[in-house]
């Protein structure tokens, strides 16, 4: 049976349970087996609870209830468990948060079950999942190679066909390029359609977008209809939907106006397997009846790197202030060789420039949305470049190049994380090597409707759900 439940959607596994084909714990039951089967070659999974999970499925209620699910190991926490945000110290500390956070009960409420903590690297600040603390994800359809970061744990572990579905962040691109390192779906939502609380209104200032990874288009509209909203005390939220999410898969897509580029923000080339995946694409939509063409978008093209950085070092220098007074004692000195850059390069940012910095980021913002005034869709890549090696970003590599390196790699995801999109990669294309490539499409702001209906009009056109890595379950 856990092989028939694998590559089951979450959809489809909460319907088994509600038609009394399969008990809640049995789902679960299934799901442990799959992590403890197939995880010890991808060490996606970093805590195991897996006998809190028994207990807690014959109680699950809500539309997903008794699916097994995983949360990502940053920002969203869960009551009682281990939180290390891939931080040595806290895993050497043996930090367990007490409560949920508000998004974590929201998961709870809709039925899933929890079933583990996935890996993640020290604060969720690299595009590779290789914590000194955890070590390194191995990415299911080539284990020499990245999952991607910073939620890789998830990615590979619903990818492998461990769960269906599963908990990620994107501050710089932390859903979408591992969702396409390891083909799968990877919506990062409009800015505040999901809540942050209640340990925090904004993180990392206006950049960081909670949601989750999935294989199907539908999972991903019913799970934002599950989790989003605003909470009490939001500072702000984004517009609501004018119908629910679900009732956008297979709705009418109309003829949009998609522009598509393959080149960086910096006029570089991408690599060719990614150029045929966007113009692959590209055709397809053209068949399916959309004006399509090139694009440039000069606003885009502008630099917002400096304030980027202001804003990213200042929250880093933040988050290590907060675990240090947490912890009792500066722990500065104990971080990764990256994190203990950006650290000491906030502490030196002034009140005056950081405000200064979201006010660059903003205005930047207006510009590049612009576009979407007389445009519908912007298809680009996740990724200028297919799955990387393991250790070519890793904390372990010491060239100094390696910073630039995953800059731009983010070149394509950082953008829409400053301007507050909606932006999903697509698992469209497989390389001769068979590497996925994931495709990103970009609507304007609120405007994750539009998204859904195109992406399930694609997935119904290119399906990806036969695929299977050969690392799985």
């Amino acid at each position: 049976m856990t092989d028939d439940l694998a590559f089951l959607d979450a959809t489809a596994q909460a319907a088994l349970v509600a038609r009394g084909t399969l008990s809640s714990r049995e789902l679960v039951d299934a799901a442990i087996e799959r992590i403890e089967s197939v995880d010890g070659r991808l060490n996606a999974v970093i805590h195991r609870r897996f006998e809190r999970a028994r207990e807690e499925a014959p109680t699950a209620t809500g539309p997903f209830a008794g699916v097994p699910f995983l949360v990502k190991d940053a920002v969203c926490h869960t009551a009682g468990d281990p939180f290390h945000a891939g931080m040595q110290v806290l895993k050497d500390a043996g930090w367990v948060e007490r409560e949920d956070t508000w998004l974590a009960a929201r998961f709870r409420e809709a039925g899933f079950v929890f079933v583990g903590k996935t890996n993640t690297p020290e604060l969720a600040t690299s595009l590779t999942t290789e914590p000194l603390a955890y070590g390194p994800t191995r990415n299911p359809w080539d284990d020499s190679r990245s999952t991607g970061g910073s939620s890789g744990g998830s990615a590979a572990a619903v990818a492998a066909g461990l769960v269906p579905v599963a908990h990620g962040n994107d501050m710089g691109g932390s859903i979408r390029f591992p969702a396409s390192m390891c083909g799968i779906v990877g919506l990062k939502p409009t800015r505040a359609r999901t809540t942050l609380g209640p340990d925090f209104g904004e993180y990392w200032g206006p950049l960081t977008h909670e949601f989750v990874l999935t294989r199907s288009v539908r999972d991903t509209a019913a799970l934002l209809d599950a989790v989003s909203g605003a909470a009490p005390g939001d500072p702000y939220t984004a517009p609501p939907p004018v119908r629910p999410y679900r009732d956008e898969v297979g709705a009418p897509v109309g003829r949009l106006r998609v522009g598509f580029r393959t080149e960086t923000p910096d006029g570089e080339a991408s690599h060719p397997d990614v150029v045929r995946a966007v113009e692959s694409s590209a055709r397809l939509l053209a068949e399916l009846g959309h004006s399509v063409d090139t694009t440039a978008i000069p606003a885009l093209e502008s630099s917002y790197n400096g304030a980027f950085v202001t804003v990213l070092s200042t929250a880093v220098a933040r988050d290590v202030a907060r675990w240090s007074a947490r912890l009792g004692r500066d722990i500065t000195g104990e971080l990764e060789p990256m994190n203990t850059f950006f650290a000491d390069v906030g502490t030196q940012v002034s009140g005056v420039d950081y405000v200064a910095a979201i006010e660059a980021l903003q205005a930047w913002s207006r510009r590049v949305a612009a576009w979407w005034v007389g445009n519908d869709l912007l298809v680009v890549p996740t990724s200028p470049e297919p799955p990387v090696h393991l250790g070519e970003l890793a904390p372990t590599n010491r060239d100094p190049g390696v910073g630039g390196r995953m800059g731009r790699l983010a070149t394509f995801t950082v953008p829409f994380d400053v301007t507050g999109q909606p932006a999903i990669s697509l698992p469209l294309h497989w390389n001769a090597q068979g590497l996925p490539i994931g495709v990103q499409l970009v609507a304007a702001y609120g405007r994750e409707d539009v998204l859904l209906r195109v992406a399930a009009q694609l997935e119904q056109a290119c399906p990806w759900s036969d695929r299977r890595p050969p690392i799985r379950a």
